[in-house]
C-alpha cells in the first residue's frame, strides 16, 4: 500500500539539532526516512547522516526514499542501542547530534500482516525486527498470567489487567489465539460495559503493552540512554521524540541526570560530590502544533525533548 509519510515534528528536530553542513549524525530510528531526507540535505559532501533501524524492511526502502542523498548516508540495520558498537566500527570517535522519533512506525502499523494493528486482521506478529525471535503469538500463547497482567498494568497502564490477562488465559487453555482481531475481542470482552463504550478502543493499551513486551522497547530506550550523552561530541545535541508516558518519563529522568550538578546535602558548606551538569536542556519538551495534528493526527501524543553536551 502507498503512504502519505508526515515526519513528526520535523522543523522542531531540525533547529533543536542546529545541523552543521559538515557534521556527522545519526538517526537512530530510520522508519519512512523522513526526518533522515531533510537532514540529509543540509549536509555536504564533507558530512554524514548514520541511519539506523532495527526493521530491514525500513533500511531496504531507504535508497528510494534518499534517492539523490545516498553519497552522504549509511544504512545500518540494527538496533540504537547498538550505536556504540556501529560508531566503533565506523571508527567515528562521536556524533554531532542524534535524533530518535521512538515508537511504532506508520509503515508497521499500515501494514496489516505485521499483526500491530488491533483493527485489521493479522497473525499475531508484532516485532519490529522480524528476524527476533519473539513474538506477540509467543507472549499472548506462553506467558503466565501473572507476567501478562504486570506488562499489561506497567507497559499499558491497563486498569482492566488481571480481567484481561485471566480472559487470554481462559481462551488458550481451549486453543491458541492466533490473530490480532481474535485477541482484539477477546479483550474487549473481557472489559465491563462502560470500558467498551469509551471512545479509545478497548484493545489499545493491550496491545500497545503486548508490542512493548515483544520489542524489549524500555529496556532497548534506557540502554541508549545510558550510552547517548558518551557517543556525543561537546555542543552535540540529543532529539528524542516520545509516543506515551513510559518512554517520555525515561527520556525527562535520564535528561535530569545529565544536566544535574552538585547532589551534596544543602547544609554542606562546600561542595564534596564534584558533580558537574554533563549536558544542558534546550527548551521545554515540545508538542505538535494545531496546524500539524491536523495534517496528521497520529502526532498527537507526541513529545519531543532535546539536550545539549556541555
Amino acid at each position: 500500500m502507498e503512504y502519505t509519510h508526515v515526519p513528526v515534528l520535523l522543523q522542531e528536530c531540525l533547529d533543536g539539532l542546529q545541523i552543521r553542513p559538515d557534521g556527522i549524525y545519526i538517526d537512530g530510528t530510520l522508519g519512512r526516512a523522513g526526518h533522515a531526507r531533510e537532514i540529509a540535505k543540509r549536509l555536504t559532501a564533507g558530512g554524514r547522516l548514520i541511519a539506523v533501524d532495527r526493521d530491514q524492511a525500513a533500511i531496504d526502502a531507504a535508497p528510494g526514499r534518499l534517492e539523490g542523498l545516498m553519497d552522504r548516508v549509511t544504512l545500518v540495520h540494527g538496533n540504537f542501542s547498538q550505536l556504540p558498537d556501529i560508531l566503533r566500527e565506523m571508527e567515528i570517535p562521536g556524533a554531532d547530534g542524534m535524533l530518535f522519533d521512538l515508537g511504532v512506525s506508520s509503515p508497521q502499523l499500515d501494514d496489516a500482516a505485521r499483526g500491530f494493528s488491533y483493527m485489521q486482521d493479522a497473525p499475531l506478529d508484532m516485532r519490529m525486527d522480524r528476524s527476533a525471535a519473539c513474538t506477540a503469538w509467543d507472549v499472548v500463547n506462553g506467558w503466565s498470567q501473572e507476567e501478562l497482567k504486570r506488562i499489561l498494568l506497567e507497559y499499558g497502564e491497563e486498569r482492566y489487567a488481571g480481567l484481561i490477562a485471566a480472559a487470554i488465559c481462559r481462551a488458550r487453555a481451549d486453543r491458541p489465539i492466533e490473530t490480532t482481531l481474535e485477541l482484539s475481542d477477546l479483550i474487549r470482552n473481557a472489559m465491563p460495559g462502560k470500558a467498551r463504550r469509551e471512545k479509545q478502543h478497548p484493545a489499545k493499551r493491550s496491545f500497545q503493552a503486548i508490542r512493548i513486551a515483544v520489542n524489549d522497547e524500555l529496556g532497548e530506550i534506557q540502554r541508549l540512554l545510558e550510552q547517548a550523552l558518551d557517543l556525543l561530541t561537546p555542543g552535540g545535541r540529543i532529539a528524542v521524540i516520545t509516543f506515551h508516558s513510559l518512554e517520555d518519563r525515561l527520556v525527562k529522568n535520564a535528561f535530569a541526570g545529565w544536566t544535574q550538578g552538585c547532589t551534596c546535602p544543602p547544609d554542606f558548606p562546600v561542595c564534596v560530590c564534584g558533580k558537574k551538569p554533563r549536558a544542558k536542556r534546550i527548551g521545554k519538551g515540545v508538542t505538535p502544533s494545531e496546524a500539524e495534528l491536523e495534517q496528521n493526527p497520529r502526532a498527537r501524543s507526541a513529545r519531543l525533548r532535546i539536550a545539549e553536551k556541555l
